[in-house]
């Protein structure tokens, strides 16, 4: 039997001591928003954070996280979106999303340990991929979320969407 907490719920589970956290996660416990991406630890789709730092979870065995406090993107915030989750969406961060529950891990983690890194460090520090191409955008957000904490102040106004956008004269 494999103890672990996860998202702040103790749980047993029947499993092999070697399985990868990834693994554990989706199909013993349901938490399919960690994603598989490579299976070596190099994409970072699969990153959770375990006391508060970032880890890839598709090569880290059960046993090695057991009585560590395990944090998935479902449990980063107990009420409405973390200010990561919200510079995403005003950012416009995501295309096809699937990296994005494992940036997010990744950069809430840093933000929260190096609290007095710039925006450079921060974005240097990530080392996840995203497949397509969202960096610029990614560099953005991590600027504004830097900004906003150390100021409390956010910087950015979030584009305008096509419903929200002035209705245009028709022409004659």
């Amino acid at each position: 039997m494999i103890e672990l907490t996860v998202n702040g719920e103790t749980r047993q589970l029947d499993i092999e001591s070697d399985m990868p956290l990834l693994w554990a996660l989706r199909n013993e416990l349901g938490l399919t928003g960690t994603k598989f991406g490579c299976g070596i630890a190099a994409c970072g789709a699969c990153t959770v954070q375990v006391n508060g730092n970032a880890m890839r979870s598709c090569v880290t065995p059960v046993s090695a996280v057991q009585g560590q406090s395990i944090t998935t993107i479902e449990g980063l915030s107990a009420s409405g979106l973390t200010d990561v989750q919200q510079a995403w969406i005003d950012h416009q961060i995501p295309q096809c999303g699937y990296c994005q529950s494992g940036m997010i891990m990744a950069v809430s983690a840093h933000l929260d340990t190096n609290s007095n890194a710039s925006a450079e460090d921060t974005a240097r520090a990530i080392s996840n991929i995203c497949r397509c191409g969202t960096y610029p955008r990614i560099k953005r957000a991590i600027a504004s979320l830097q900004e906003q904490r150390n100021t409390g102040v956010q910087q950015f106004e979030p584009a305008t969407t096509p419903s929200q956008a002035p209705a245009q004269e028709e022409s004659v």
